[in-house]
């Protein structure tokens, strides 16, 4: 973790100094490592993916273990250790789209794993500060700029040093400095590791009627010289400027949540593309007991560039399978944008026999290009969620049917999964 070479250990000195005078021998190490926690997240997924023109369906069942340790507070400051490992148990599918195997078949980016997933100092000896330092998880506001990218079964990790400050009631100001993405794809893969320089800076106030988030995300990301130049993230150096707002309100027996966001971006860094593009996004959602209805659209423009210099807004960090549709056909948004619109419908059930909940989600979306109009298809989506007790069970479906861009092929996915976490 690079992170360590140039800040890991003036930071982790800073650590365990604040207090220092006050420590009685090891006692405080001693009753830290007493109060350790275990962590145990398992999950067994099934996943087929069908998808046109290829004549090989895909089929993935694979096995996650991530564990590990989480220790009480030693001078203010605790420890995190956590491994992961992606066991495939059956391997009919393309792990990784910039290596050239399994070309037969369609990605599972679920390739076989075996790495640290996190290992972090978290210290909170400044009044309403914590600061955490090392390879960690992040998630900002709903995740579509910063996430970790929690579906895919290796989850997206950051070597960082974070500080986020509440001394003022209501306020919470969120700063990162990032220096390695450890990416879904896994260490072994060519565009598994992104490398350089980020900087994640969010300002959240909390109102009566909802959350407003101000953000700018600089991300400096040095070229990967063994990959397609398409997929090269070279092409995601990006400045990222915008603000949120978020919240829910009661209307008669109704609650209404509702959230808006927009942004824009400009080329950063060594990026050597030229474009200045905007993010546009709204959504309402009504609650009626179990019920809800939602309806939202999500707009990114794209510069309209043809070939190698077309570039649509991008999310390089974000947990990007939340957005545009469960098959995953926009991960890159195209040179012309993209706007979906979409409803979702959804039911949750309490204490259905021996199921503590049961959820049912249906939705749709309707793509097109941003700065053409084209026609680039649509989705419809389904999934029945039931937790009991420390089990959750997954049935998840996606059906996307493609329009006037060849390039992202009429595909279905299915999806079975089981999940223990402790």
């Amino acid at each position: 973790m690079r992170i360590w070479k140039r800040s890991g250990f003036a930071a982790g000195g800073v650590f365990l100094a604040i207090g220092a005078a006050d420590a009685d021998g090891l006692d405080p190490v001693r009753g830290a490592f007493g109060e350790t926690k275990p962590i145990i997240d398992t999950r067994l997924r099934m996943e087929s993916v069908d998808q046109d023109p290829l004549a090989q369906d895909a089929n993935a069942l694979t096995l996650r273990a991530r564990l590990g340790f989480e220790t009480g507070k030693a001078w203010n400051t605790s420890l995190l250790v956590e491994a992961d490992a992606v066991i495939p148990l059956q391997d009919d599918y393309r792990p990784d789209p910039a290596v050239a195997t399994m070309v037969a078949y369609t990605v599972v980016a679920d390739d076989e794993t075996y790495e640290i997933n996190r290992f972090q100092f978290t210290n909170t000896s400044l009044p309403g500060t914590t600061l955490t330092l090392g390879r960690q998880r992040l998630l900002l506001d709903d995740q579509r700029f910063v996430g970790n990218s929690g579906w895919r079964q290796n989850e997206q990790t950051f070597d960082a040093l974070r500080i986020v400050n509440r001394s003022v009631t209501n306020l919470a100001l969120d700063a990162t400095y990032l220096n390695r993405v450890n990416r879904v794809n896994g260490p072994d893969s060519p565009q598994g590791v992104y490398k350089g320089d980020g900087f994640l800076l969010n300002a959240g106030y909390q109102t009566k009627i909802g959350k407003l988030s101000a953000f700018g995300y600089l991300l400096d990301i040095e070229p990967i010289t063994n990959i397609p130049a398409g997929i090269n993230p070279v092409r995601d150096s990006t400045s990222t400027y915008g603000l949120r707002f978020a919240g829910e309100k009661p209307v008669g027996k109704i609650k209404v949540a509702y959230a808006a966001s927009y942004a824009t971006q400009t080329d950063y860094g060594d990026n050597a593309l030229d474009f200045d593009l905007a993010y546009k996004f709204v959504e309402a959602t009504a609650t009626f007991r179990q019920f809800s209805l939602g309806v939202g659209t999500e707009i990114m423009e794209g510069n309209g560039v043809a070939g190698a210099g077309g570039k649509g807004f991008t999310t390089p960090l974000a947990s990007l399978h939340k957005f545009q549709g469960w098959a995953d056909k926009f991960l890159t948004t195209p040179a012309n944008g993209i706007e979906d619109r979409y409803a979702t419908a959804g039911v949750t059930l309490k204490a259905v026999s021996v199921l503590d909940t049961l959820g049912l989600i249906v939705s749709y979306h309707d793509f097109d290009a941003e700065a053409t109009s084209a026609d680039y298809g649509s989705e419809w989506d389904a999934s029945v969620a039931a937790r009991h007790k420390r089990f959750n069970l997954l049935l998840k479906y996606a059906d996307y049917q493609q329009g006037e861009l060849l390039s992202a092929r009429t595909t279905r996915k299915l999806w079975a999964q089981l999940e223990f976490i402790w």
